[in-house]
């Protein structure tokens, strides 16, 4: 699964962050399993999820001594590439090309 179209339009470093949370809704990550998933320094990975939550995109829940990451419900969704769509154009749009 990945974030939906209408939030894909963010910083690159955020909608990594919703597509790696996409992967696991209901489990959260951690900010290390974000770390792994997410192609950012530790600085832009906060960054990335103090504007997400603060735009209410994401919810941060304290399990134990784990502070976990989840998407809220209504930011994920299924993204299939059209027919007109190519793979290419898909990775173009990915990118930013």
């Amino acid at each position: 699964m990945r974030a939906k179209p209408e939030y894909r339009d963010r910083p690159d470093t955020q909608v990594a962050v919703l597509d790696a949370l996409a992967d696991r809704p209901e489990d959260g990550m951690t900010v290390f399993e974000l770390r792994s998933r997410v192609d950012a320094d530790i600085d832009h990975l906060e960054d990335a999820l103090a504007e997400l939550k603060a735009d209410t995109l994401i919810e941060v829940t304290r399990d134990g001594e784990r502070t976990v990451f989840s998407p809220r419900s209504g930011v994920v969704g299924e993204h299939e590439p059209t027919d007109e769509e190519s793979l290419v154009d898909v990775i173009r749009r990915r990118f930013s090309l």
